[in-house]
């Protein structure tokens, strides 16, 4: 099944490009490369049939006609095809509201995720969040952010507690409000390495109604950077990244972390698992907590006294 998007604009075009299922994740709807362009495209990755789980499309919309370099850039981001990017150039109606209204609102546990076209929509007794599609990952659409929130409600619903939350790599600042949402006393620190995702973060905090100051917000590397390590020790660090950062940053996170706190991984595919869990079993956790959904697990393991 497919939708065809129009623009209001008559200087808005797509590229189009074919890509595996695997090409599809490792974007997880986002690619630095685009960063550089100005204006800044929009990236969607999509399932047009159900019936061929490995047939995926990358469509990039942008203003004014694309150049060469962007589309080479598009075209890179799909090594395994040899077909060329489709460009077409889009007309009459507004595509940035089209693609939002694209992207159904999520429900993970107690948590209702949509975006703006699809307000006044929340379930009775959800706790929802407005978080647009753009310049930072963590929409809740994809397997790793819906697992992180699951695991959150489910820590929160057997009774856990926490006194001070760090999320790195925070993205769309999403789980650090979920964290909030279900631990209103902790005190939360967001961080990025990207000066862009905390400035999203800081504007969905403003739009889901989140006080200025209610989390700490942080744009540098890794967990041994003084703004972190002055907040530690944490009892839960959530790191929804990849694997090889994981396992680089395990001894890290384990100097952050106070005894028999928590970490809580995603972004490693289930293939991945065994090794990210023997870095962290190196440095003094055990695997207490798991789910999977699709090719993605979300762990939690617990430093030991």
């Amino acid at each position: 099944m497919s939708v065809e998007w129009q623009v209001q604009s008559p200087e808005s075009w797509k590229i189009t490009l074919p890509c595996t299922r695997a090409e599809a994740d490792a974007l997880i709807d986002d690619a630095p490369a685009l960063d550089a362009f100005d204006p800044l495209p929009t990236l969607m990755t999509s399932e047009p049939d159900p019936a061929q789980p490995d047939a995926w499309l990358i469509d990039v919309y942008v203003e004014g006609e694309p150049s060469a370099e962007l589309i080479a850039v598009v075209r890179a981001l799909a090594p395994g095809t040899s077909e060329a990017p489709a460009i077409a150039r889009l007309e009459d109606e507004d595509w940035v509201t089209k693609s939002q209204a694209f992207l159904t609102p999520i429900r993970a546990g107690r948590f209702h995720v949509f975006t703006g076209a699809h307000a006044g929509e929340t379930p009775e007794g959800a706790v929802p969040f407005l978080i647009e599609a753009g310049r930072a990952f963590g929409t809740g659409h994809h397997e790793t952010t819906t697992g992180c929130l699951e695991m959150l409600d489910r820590l929160a619903t057997d009774g856990l507690t926490f006194a001070n939350v760090a999320d790195i790599g925070t993205g769309t600042g999403l789980l650090a409000f979920a964290a909030r949402a279900s631990w209103p006393d902790a005190a939360i620190l967001a961080a990025d390495i990207d000066p862009i995702a905390i400035d999203v973060t800081r504007a969905n905090m403003a739009v889901n109604a989140i006080p200025a100051g209610a989390i700490a917000l942080h744009a540098c590397p890794g967990v041994d950077h003084p703004d972190i390590a002055r907040t530690g020790p944490f009892d839960l660090l959530i790191a929804n990244i990849l694997a090889g950062p994981l396992i680089e940053l395990a001894p890290g996170f384990a100097r952050q972390i106070g005894r028999e706190g928590r970490v809580m991984l995603a972004g490693l595919l289930a293939d991945q698992e065994q090794a990210v869990v023997a870095a962290y079993e190196a440095c003094g956790f055990r695997l207490s907590e798991r789910l999977q959904r699709g090719d993605w697990p979300t762990l939690v393991l617990t430093r030991q006294a």
